[in-house]
């Protein structure tokens, strides 16, 4: 998601051309997007926000794709491995990439209230993170950078 979660924006817009690079990042590397693919990645990209596995698979079985709980985690998982969804720790969810198939390092601050999501770009934040782990003669294998706090919709209706 890019920071234009928390600001007005064409989402129509927004959703075509994650799905156009999405098709493109697959056709590439020679994986398939198949229906259930396809449909979960549109479900998590209906909405700059995270969902839980469980929310996906209540909405893939309103579209007939089945009750099974194997449905929306093979699909996620397959999402999450093609760099199409990352996964949100903090809240056990996932959030649609909005930019599928660039190399990228990310950060994510979500909303308490919503559970909006944006993606923001985190290069710097890696930049120190690596540093301080050479110092201390670590290698990092995964990180994960997520911040909770309001969108202004939120701090607006809570003030």
């Amino acid at each position: 998601m890019s920071s234009s979660a928390f600001q007005p924006h064409d989402h129509g817009r927004c959703v075509t051309s994650a799905l156009a690079q999405a098709e493109s990042v697959v056709a590439a590397r020679g994986l398939r997007l198949t229906p259930v693919r396809r449909r979960t990645l549109e479900i998590l990209l209906e909405r700059h926000g995270a969902m839980g596995a469980y929310d996906v698979l209540e909405r893939l079985a309103e579209d007939g794709f089945g009750h099974q709980p194997p449905v929306a985690y093979r699909a996620l998982e397959f999402l999450v491995e093609a760099g199409l969804v990352h996964r949100i720790r903090r809240i056990n969810a996932f959030a649609a990439c909005l930019h599928p198939g660039e190399d990228h390092h990310a950060a994510f601050l979500i909303c308490r209230g919503c559970n909006a999501v944006a993606e923001i770009p985190a290069a710097r934040l890696r930049a120190v993170m690596d540093a301080g782990a050479a110092e201390a003669d670590f290698v990092i294998e995964r990180v994960s950078m997520e911040a909770s706090g309001l969108c202004p919709e939120c701090r607006a209706a809570e003030a």
